[in-house]
């Protein structure tokens, strides 16, 4: 459940068994209501191999803004409740009209929907290795975790959380070390590629141990991987379908991610830590890292690039870090274990998930004030916003998904 060992409580399968018989009760009642610089030298080297440098500045022609007033002078109000044989743990907008949500192993699927809010379809996790080009591979199942989709919106990357079946090795666990996790003979998991146009997995990429939070650059040149139990991070070429460089995390559990609009600089929570780890993707380098507080899980990035936030889970906070001089210039309690962030288009307006206190708020992004507060039912994990409409979506871990107007 993304919690270090220090931290973490009963299974994951048996959270969401105590707690999904009371979910629809329980929402149907409520949801009407309404950092200085430490860590790595400069230049920590990649384990694979250097790119040709690229400073080419890419944003999505999708990522636009809805009309309408700026987003922070918007109400949220709950517009559509889906239900339905899911167990989300994250939504993502395409912002041509799609949102996918992942499921993990409860489910073995990624849910489809347009913006309306209706099932477009559901893709199974099960691939065929071999198919996909992977030698004396077989059939097998993932566990889908978080999804990220390429500037063009043509395909969208998926980070599975375990691998099930011939040749894969017992589930992950939230509790791990590189070498306890070796040791417990896990394996290596895969991001799938899914292809929007046919909406099929089309590629498979081997990564690391209990790969969790998975990010595109806005050039569309990588994917970067985080992987919770071997401690990295994966840079992942997107022409060639593979990991071209390996980067170790000064720090247990890395997580969030957020790149820069010109594709150069790369930011990494680890959970495990109080820092975000700085990385050079000209030279695929470590460059360094600073403290942002306790437990950071998810980053966000302004649309300039000028401020990052983040979701610090432990203290319930989200603060916002200058990136001029990476230092933290504000921070708010949001509730308790803050999860998931996502930022408006216009770059006014911040939503976060708050896990254990089964609420979201809604952000002012530049003083950080808070805007509301909205009851989700139990265990509100992850969120997005749509460009297309200017709804924003919230998955609720135990069986639903919220959709929530801003207007």
């Amino acid at each position: 459940m993304d919690v270090p060992a220090h931290r973490r409580g009963p299974s994951r399968r048996a959270r969401l068994t105590l707690t999904l018989s009371a979910t629809v009760v329980l929402v149907a009642a409520v949801v009407l209501v309404a950092t200085g610089t430490s860590g790595h030298p400069s230049g920590t080297a990649a384990r694979v191999a250097a790119p040709v440098p690229s400073t080419t500045t890419t944003t999505s022609p999708f990522r636009h803004v809805p009309p309408g007033p700026p987003s922070d002078q918007r109400k949220l109000s709950l517009a559509t409740t889906i239900g339905g044989p899911i167990s989300p743990k994250s939504v993502d907008a395409s912002d041509t009209g799609l949102v996918f949500a992942q499921n993990m192993m409860y489910r073995h699927s990624m849910t489809v929907y347009n913006s309306a809010g209706s099932l477009v379809t559901t893709i199974p996790d099960t691939v065929d290795l071999a198919k996909l080009g992977v030698a004396g591979g077989a059939t097998v199942q993932g566990a889908p975790v978080e999804a990220a989709f390429t500037p063009d919106a043509r395909y969208v990357y998926v980070s599975n959380y375990s691998m099930y079946g011939p040749g894969q090795g017992p589930e992950g666990s939230d509790t791990c070390t590189p070498s306890s996790a070796a040791a417990a003979g896990d394996t290596p998991s895969y991001v799938y590629r899914v292809d929007v146009g046919t909406l099929t997995v089309d590629q498979v990429v081997q990564v690391g141990l209990v790969p969790k939070y998975v990010a595109v650059t806005p050039d569309g040149r990588y994917v970067l991987v985080t992987d919770w139990c071997s401690w990295d991070l994966r840079i992942i070429d997107a022409a060639r379908g593979r990991v071209v460089a390996t980067l170790p995390m000064n720090g247990s559990y890395p997580r969030g991610i957020a790149v820069s609009p010109d594709s150069s600089t790369a930011y990494v929570a680890v959970m495990g830590s109080d820092d975000v780890e700085k990385v050079d993707l000209r030279t695929l380098t470590v460059a360094g890292s600073f403290v942002v507080g306790e437990n950071p899980r998810h980053l966000v990035m302004d649309p300039a690039g000028a401020y990052l936030y983040a979701s610090l889970n432990a203290p319930g906070e989200v603060v916002k870090v200058d990136l001029a001089d990476d230092t933290v210039v504000g921070s708010v309690h949001t509730g308790e274990d803050c999860r998931s962030l996502a930022v408006s288009t216009d770059g006014r307006s911040l939503f976060v998930v708050n896990y254990s206190s089964d609420t979201i708020t809604k952000l002012r992004a530049s003083d950080l004030s808070v805007l509301q507060t909205i009851p989700t039912g139990v265990h509100p994990i992850g969120i997005t916003f749509d460009a297309t409409t200017g709804d924003v979506w919230v998955a609720v871990y135990t069986g639903q998904i919220l959709v929530f107007a801003d207007r």
